[in-house]
């Protein structure tokens, strides 16, 4: 089986509202992340790959087989919600041995795959605890274990590290990593971060529409000589946010270190190009497809 997902000429509407315009994506073996602004429309598109949501148009296959075949797509297809939950009663290995009953394993299967990812996403020491006793962390955690449980071909994790610790979200992009190594997962999210610490191929998503695709290498390539970074008075920091896009500020007793995006180098006294990150080439992404990215006046 062939590890590739095609989505060719996509939309989708809610009634009237049309979600997704015309999309098109190619995703391959390994990690792939889809970046945008929170309603930027990932989560319709995670949803309709899940087969949870019906395109209007276009097509897409997953691993070659089209998204219409419902119980094919859903046999080798995991799926992690931003909200996912359980029920709170239960203990961590209860609520794995009651979905792999619902998805039709037996009972030696079950066993054997539960204690397998259970140890994968280091839980089995807590296998005993309730669902309302785990932290944040650990809930995500047993809901990679959840949508691995059927050992699918891809996996979709739709906004994954939303709320957690910074050592815990270590932790689970690694874990995501780590489950990439053997088929395609796809990393929905609003935060920079945990693209630039785990994905190469990335979509830049807004408002419905992909922006942009390629590699992280070649977004950063598109922002060189666009990021510049200049020492001022504190008195004109609104006016620098006024005429540019800001990246990143550091406040000193009495000047501001100021990281912004430009087309073209500004006149202004002892400025100095900086080497793009990722987050400066998001930016000036979403700034260079006419997105409204300004902080306006303060």
């Amino acid at each position: 089986m062939k590890k590739v997902i095609t989505i060719k000429n996509v939309d989708k509407f809610y009634g009237r509202k049309q979600a997704l315009y015309n999309i098109n994506l190619t995703i391959h073996q390994g990690m792939f992340g889809l970046l945008g602004r929170n309603g930027a429309g990932k989560t319709t598109l995670m949803k309709t790959l899940a087969t949870l949501h019906k395109k209007q148009s276009g097509r897409i296959t997953i691993c070659g087989i089209p998204v219409e075949n419902t119980k094919e797509i859903r046999s080798i297809t995991g799926y992690l919600p931003q909200d996912f939950s359980m029920y709170p009663t239960m203990t961590v290995e209860e609520s794995l041995d009651y979905l792999g009953v619902l998805s039709g394993m037996d009972s030696k299967t079950r066993k054997e795959r539960s204690k397998m990812l259970l140890k994968r996403v280091n839980l089995t020491e807590h296998k005993h605890k309730k669902i309302k006793a785990l932290s944040g962390g650990m809930k995500r955690r047993l809901g990679i274990a959840q949508a691995l449980l059927h050992n699918p071909q891809v996996l979709i994790v739709d906004e994954p590290t939303a709320g957690l610790d910074p050592e815990e979200r270590i932790r689970f992009r690694n874990l995501l990593c780590e489950v990439a190594e053997e088929r395609i997962v796809i990393l929905s999210t609003h935060i920079v971060g945990d693209i630039e610490a785990t994905c190469e191929d990335i979509a830049i998503m807004n408002d419905g529409h992909i922006l942009w695709q390629g590699t992280v290498s070649e977004l950063l390539k598109d922002a060189q000589g666009k990021v510049f970074v200049v020492n001022i008075n504190k008195k004109l920091l609104p006016q620098i946010k006024k005429n540019f896009i800001v990246t990143g500020m550091l406040v000193q007793s009495e000047y501001t270190t100021v990281r912004f995006i430009s087309d073209d180098v500004p006149d202004i006294q002892g400025i100095s190009v900086a080497e793009p990150n990722v987050e400066d080439a998001y930016m000036y992404c979403l700034y260079s497809h006419g997105c409204d990215v300004s902080g306006g006046d303060e």
